[in-house]
């Protein structure tokens, strides 16, 4: 299956596409606050295909977010966990979902249709 932001844009070129899946496939950066926020920001974007509106926050004193649509009922978080990178919006194991699986976008924004 291709990757599904090159399916989203008819206006994306074909130098965009490569780029964005570059972003999805590459390894994690010696930062892991970097990582941690190329994570975020891929899963606003997802969202933002799916029509939802997002918001990136980078606190001073805790932890960086997605916050999801305009009430801001779900906040994303990102860790590194097993040597997975995970989208976390809760402590349950049925609020956690891989960084990489290609509906991450889809299961939070069902978590925050709840």
């Amino acid at each position: 299956m291709d990757h599904p932001r090159a399916e989203r844009s008819s206006e994306a070129t074909t130098g965009e596409r490569d780029k964005a899946s570059a972003v999805v496939q590459r390894p994690v950066v010696k930062d892991p606050l970097e990582d941690r926020f190329i994570h975020l920001v891929r899963l606003a974007w997802d969202l933002r295909y799916l029509g939802v509106a997002t918001r990136v926050e980078l606190p001073v004193t805790s932890e960086p977010c997605v916050v999801v649509g305009e009430a801001g009922s779900v906040r994303v978080t990102t860790l590194f966990q097993h040597g997975v990178w995970v989208f976390t919006w809760g402590r349950g194991r049925t609020q956690r979902v891989d960084a990489f699986n290609e509906d991450a976008a889809r299961c939070i924004l069902k978590a925050a249709a709840r």
